[in-house]
């Protein structure tokens, strides 16, 4: 599948809103895109799983390790289809038997490349990141479908962290514009927000 298609497919399941929402780093956007809704379509699933996949598939990689949660069925995905073993980060570490913040078998030392829908300030990347560093995991790259383009690509970088991103939000918007699904008015309300409105890393 192609990203035009991929564009097309997500906004066809409304997994692209307009309108006025708060994001996780407290900004309030004009654009909200909630990738959760992807669980309930294999076919679109196993898409999005492989078009990150392209993006990571010649970087050294032994473990993947999906952010939860939204991430976490697009690890599996990859996972499945590539043959590649999976890490799992708690959002909290458990009270009781190992007490281990991340499950799943590894050695100090190897590949984790970590796996995310979207990025804006880069934070929800760094909570997994930590942890898998914790455990002597080497992080140097993470994954996501789609690239906000409020600076949390850079921040990461600045943390020795690459980031492949499969396409970027204008890239989104002017896909759904060309194709007739949003007006003018929309494109560039929401160009002008993203240009004007870096995220907060902190």
């Amino acid at each position: 599948m192609t990203n035009p298609e991929l564009i097309l497919k997500l906004q066809e399941i409304q997994a692209v809103k307009f309108g006025s929402f708060t994001l996780k780093s407290g900004i309030i956007s004009p654009i909200y895109i909630d990738l959760r809704l992807i669980v309930s379509y294999p076919g679109l699933l196993q898409d999005v799983g492989e078009a990150i996949w392209k993006k990571i598939e010649s970087i050294p990689l032994d473990h993947l390790c999906g952010v939860p949660y939204t991430a976490l069925p697009i690890a599996t995905a990859i996972s499945l289809k590539h043959q590649k073993p999976m890490l799992m980060r708690r959002k909290e570490a458990k009270g009781h038997g190992t007490k281990k913040e991340i499950e799943g078998v590894f050695r100090p030392g190897e590949h984790c490349v970590v796996i995310e829908d979207l990025i804006t300030s880069g934070a929800s990347i760094l909570e997994t990141v930590e942890p898998l560093k914790a455990e002597g995991l080497k992080v140097s790259h993470a994954a996501v479908l789609i690239d906000r383009e409020q600076g949390g690509c850079r921040h990461l970088e600045d943390k020795g962290i690459s980031v492949h991103s499969v396409m970027t939000i204008s890239t989104l918007l002017r896909t759904l514009y060309e194709k007739g699904k949003i007006d003018q008015n929309t494109l560039n309300r929401t160009l002008e927000f993203i240009r004007t409105t870096p995220s907060n890393p902190s």
